[in-house]
């Protein structure tokens, strides 16, 4: 006899089949992606890279390259000019989608002055929440 199961119907069999511990154990170290809208009302810097950044440019800012390919933000030239960091970072550039809509102005400065002066940068100059604001 030969039975055929249609591939929805394959998955959903194999993932009954597989012990709900193995799930758990791939996914136990997964950054937590979800924090309540009125507690990352006020994140700085560092937790807005951490919980939008991240993903793609890598814990250490070194980028990478998969499915897409992530510019690394560690040693990067192009964030030697603070404005053009945050026109990206409120506007978009290539594959990056904008996040102005997302974040407050203070909370683009914060991610700004990280990726410049953290992930081993020190780049010179800082940019605040009110020029921000004027790039919108």
């Amino acid at each position: 006899m030969n039975v055929r199961l249609h591939p929805g119907r394959l998955l959903l069999a194999l993932a009954v089949a597989l012990p709900a511990g193995l799930a758990h154990a791939q996914s136990s170290d997964a950054t937590p992606t979800f924090i309540r809208q009125d507690a990352f009302a006020g994140a700085s810097g560092e937790t807005v890279y951490g919980v939008i950044c991240r993903g793609c440019h890598m814990a250490d800012g070194g980028g990478a390259t998969g499915a897409g390919s992530y510019p690394a933000l560690r040693g990067n030239p192009a964030l030697t000019g603070s404005a053009y960091v945050a026109i990206t970072v409120l506007q978009g550039r290539g594959g990056m989608p904008g996040f102005g809509e997302m974040l407050s102005d203070e909370q683009v400065a914060g991610v700004v002055e990280y990726v410049r002066h953290h992930l081993g940068n020190d780049f010179p100059g800082a940019i605040t929440a009110e020029e921000v604001a004027r790039l919108r």
